[in-house]
C-alpha cells in the first residue's frame, strides 16, 4: 500500500485568517493532495459550487448524517450553521492513494486530530491581528455588521486553541505564509 495511505492534513484558522485561499495554493503545488469537500447547512456564495467548494444540504440532512454517524467531525459554527467532514469523502480520497486536505474550523480540526493522532499533521493560520481580521472580512463583502462582530468574537476565542496545533503560520505575507506551508506539508508528506 501507498505510504500515502491514511495520511491527513489538517488546516484551521479562524474566518479571514487566509486558510483557504493557502489551502488552493498547496493544492496546486502538491499533486499527491485532494481537497476534502466539507457538508455545511449555510447558502453557498455566489462563487461557490455544489460538490466542490462544499456539499450543501438541508439541515434535515444534516442532522440524520449525524443519527447514522457519517461525519468524522461536525460543529454547529454559526447558529442554525452546521459544518462537517463526511468519513466517505476521506475514504474516497484515501482510495484514491491521496491525502486528504481538510480546510475545517478549529474545534472540528481537533476532534479530527484526537480520533487520528498518527500520520496526521495540523497547520493554524492566523491573521497579524484581530484588526487585520476584522479588514479582511469587510473586504470580503459578505458580512452585515452584526454577522461581522460574530465572526471576530468567534475568532479572537479561536486563537485561544492556537496551542493544541503542531504548526502555527501568522499570515503577515502571503507569499510567505505559503512558502512555510509549502515546507510544514512537503516534509510530512516525504516522511
Amino acid at each position: 500500500m501507498d505510504k500515502q495511505y491514511n495520511k491527513i492534513i489538517l488546516i484551521t484558522a479562524p474566518s479571514g485568517s487566509g486558510k483557504t485561499s493557502i489551502v488552493k495554493h498547496l493544492m496546486k503545488k502538491f499533486p499527491s493532495l485532494a481537497f476534502s469537500v466539507s457538508a455545511t447547512t449555510r447558502k453557498p456564495r455566489d462563487d461557490e459550487k455544489d460538490g466542490r467548494d462544499y456539499y450543501f444540504i438541508s439541515e434535515n440532512d444534516f442532522k440524520e448524517k449525524i443519527h447514522n454517524k457519517e461525519f468524522l467531525e461536525w460543529e454547529m459554527v454559526y447558529e442554525g450553521k452546521y459544518y462537517g467532514t463526511l468519513k466517505s469523502d476521506i475514504e474516497r480520497i484515501w482510495k484514491e492513494n491521496k491525502v486528504p486536505v481538510l480546510d475545517i474550523d478549529v474545534q472540528g480540526a481537533i476532534h479530527v486530530q484526537q480520533q487520528y493522532p498518527v500520520n496526521t499533521i495540523s497547520i493554524f493560520v492566523q491573521a497579524p491581528s484581530v484588526e487585520e481580521l476584522k479588514r479582511r472580512l469587510k473586504f470580503r463583502g459578505s458580512e452585515t455588521d452584526e454577522s461581522l462582530q460574530a465572526r471576530v468574537n468567534k475568532s479572537t476565542y479561536e486563537m485561544t486553541f492556537k496551542k493544541h496545533f503542531e504548526n502555527i503560520i501568522v499570515n503577515q505575507n502571503f507569499k510567505e505564509a505559503c512558502t512555510d506551508a509549502e515546507k510544514i506539508v512537503g516534509n510530512f508528506l516525504n516522511n
